[in-house]
C-alpha cells in the first residue's frame, strides 16, 4: 500500500532530501500512535535516521514508502538538528528503542497488545522476557521469526492470519532498513488494524544481544561512531560513505543545485 502522504497530519512534516520527516517529541509521537490504536486505524511508522534518508536517495520506491507512512520519526540527531534548523524548534529525537519502551510503559495501563516480528527465535525469546520483566503487565500477543529468505505466498498468508488472530494493537518489525519499511507498506492494510512500527536494531538492544551507545554519545550525535567501532565490517559503508554523501547532498540542496521534493519521484 503506497498511496501518498498519510491521513494523520497532527504533527508537522519537514522535507529532508525528499523524505517527509515528522518533527515530533517522544510524547507527541506516542499520543499519535495511541490515537491510531484507539481508532483501529492501520498505519505504519518508519523510524528513520540518516541511513534511511540516504537509502531513499538510491530507491525512489522506498522514498514513496517513507512518504506514505503515518510518521517518519527522527531516529538520529542529524534529522533533529535539521528539523530545528527549518523552524521546528520543539523537535526531539524519537529513537526506535526509546519509542518501544515508552509505548510499552503506556501499554501497562492501557492494555495494548504487542506482536514482535523479525530477528531470530532466540532474540525474540530474550526480548519478550526482558520487556515483561521490566513491564509486568505488558501483553505479548505473539512473536514470529521469519526465515532469512523471501517468504512463499502461503507462508506470508499464514503469518498475516497469525497476526490478525492475535488481536495485536502494535506490531513491532525488526528486519532492518529498507526491508522492514517495504514489509510494513505491503502488509499494513492486510493485518486487521494494528499499528506497524519498524525499529531495526531495537530488538537486538533490548534483548541484550548488542550494547547501546552511552546516552552522552546518543545526545551528541555520536552514536554512529559507537556502532561503527562495534560492527566495523557490517556498518562501515553505512557511515563512512553515507555521512559525507548526506552532507554533500544537503549542501547541493542549499545551493539550489539539487532538488527532490517530498512525495515526488522526480530528481533532476
Amino acid at each position: 500500500m503506497i498511496e501518498g502522504p498519510a491521513v494523520s497530519q497532527s504533527t508537522p512534516r519537514v522535507p529532508i532530501l525528499g523524505v517527509s520527516v515528522t518533527a515530533a517529541t517522544m510524547e507527541g509521537a506516542v499520543r499519535v500512535i495511541e490515537d491510531w490504536i484507539i481508532r483501529k486505524e492501520p498505519q505504519y511508522v518508519c523510524v528513520s535516521g540518516m541511513h534511511g534518508v540516504m537509502e531513499c536517495q538510491r530507491d525512489e520506491q522506498l522514498q514513496r514508502v517513507h512518504n506514505a507512512a503515518g510518521m517518519v520519526t527522527t531516529d538520529g540527531m542529524p534529522l533533529v538538528w535539521l528539523c530545528r534548523l527549518k523552524g521546528q524548534r520543539r523537535a526531539e529525537r524519537v529513537y526506535g528503542p526509546d519509542l518501544m519502551l515508552a509505548l510499552c510503559a503506556r501499554s501497562e495501563a492501557a492494555g495494548y497488545r504487542h506482536f514482535f516480528y523479525g530477528a531470530s527465535a532466540a532474540v525474540l525469546d530474550a526480548l519478550t522476557a526482558r520487556l515483561q520483566a521490566r513491564f509486568p503487565a505488558l501483553k505479548v500477543a505473539g512473536t514470529y521469526a521469519p526465515p532469512f529468505r523471501p517468504l512463499e505466498a502461503t507462508e506470508d498468508s499464514e503469518i498475516v492470519e497469525r497476526i490478525r488472530q492475535s488481536a495485536a494493537d502494535v506490531v513491532w518489525v525488526g528486519l532492518s532498513t529498507p526491508k522492514q519499511e517495504r514489509w510494513m507498506a505491503e502488509h499494513v492494510e492486510r493485518l486487521g488494524g494494528p499499528v506497524l512500527i519498524g525499529v531495526g536494531a531495537a530488538f537486538d538492544f533490548h534483548s541484550g544481544k548488542k550494547r547501546q551507545a552511552p546516552r552522552w554519545m546518543q545526545r551528541s550525535g555520536l552514536e554512529w561512531l559507537f556502532r561503527l567501532v562495534s560492527e566495523p565490517r557490517r556498518l562501515y559503508r553505512r557511515y563512512l560513505v553515507n555521512i559525507p554523501l548526506f552532507a554533500y547532498y544537503l549542501g547541493l540542496e542549499a545551493l539550489g543545485l539539487r532538488q527532490r521534493n517530498a512525495g515526488s519521484s522526480h530528481m533532476p
